[in-house]
């Protein structure tokens, strides 16, 4: 792909690497397209590489034997997925699938570990920026622990905002962004009215705006009350 380099600068997974790595790797990448809905992989499906988000939304989940989904973490433009093919060669531990129409980056297993022989700089980078995501969950499995609802949603918020600038647009039922934060789509309405009465945010349907981000802040770290 011709404009590949310049698509990977984008990509946190390949953050800090030099423009001669970003074009070896984007000679290897395949760029792919994913309707609303569909199924990328499944879980235990051969891992045959992983992929670079470029635009869209993808959300990993799982499904109960009694076929209640389960969703562990949403992906947005300049996210990777599926990376834990490349070091173990093992079936995908969870499914995916686009939540909008997305675009991305699928990078071969095989191309991408040969690379990765010739330049073994590449594994220590990939190395340290999932170990930064690794951080993440752990503090996720924190806050569903410790954390109470209205800090959980304050910090999920936050999260959405910093990549699409202040502006949040839940591409999930509440329903399910409910069981991705660990409760009950009551509890969600009713925490998400009282943001809006404080003066927080201005929800309408799906869209969020953030109004006071440092409130926000406060509820989604020092553990502050919401009036």
């Amino acid at each position: 792909m011709a404009d590949a380099a310049d698509k990977l600068a984008g990509i946190v997974l390949f953050a800090g690497l030099s423009r001669d790595q970003h074009e070896a790797i984007g000679r290897i990448a395949v760029r792919c397209s994913f309707r609303k809905g569909e199924r990328i992989f499944s879980e235990g499906d051969e891992g045959t590489g992983f992929y670079a988000l470029l635009s869209g939304r993808v959300k990993i989940f799982k499904v109960s034997s009694e076929g209640k989904e389960q969703i562990l973490h949403l992906f947005g433009p300049g996210e990777s997925f599926g990376e834990v093919s490349v070091f173990t060669g093992q079936g995908f531990p969870a499914d995916a699938a686009a939540v909008l129409s997305s675009a991305a980056l699928f990078f071969p297993r095989a191309a991408f570990s040969a690379l990765i022989r010739q330049d073994p700089a590449l594994a220590l980078n990939m190395m340290a920026q999932l170990s930064r995501r690794l951080r993440y969950f752990a503090g996720l499995v924190e806050d569903l622990s410790l954390t109470e609802v209205p800090g959980r949603l304050a910090k999920y918020l936050l999260y959405l905002s910093g990549r699409d600038r202040g502006a949040v647009e839940l591409d999930i039922p509440k329903g399910q962004l409910a069981a991705l934060l660990g409760t009950i789509p009551e509890t969600l309405s009713r925490i998400l009215a009282k943001m809006n009465r404080a003066g927080l945010i201005r929800s309408r349907g799906a869209h969020i705006r953030i109004l006071d981000r440092g409130a926000l802040e406060e509820i989604a770290v020092e553990g502050r009350k919401l009036p």
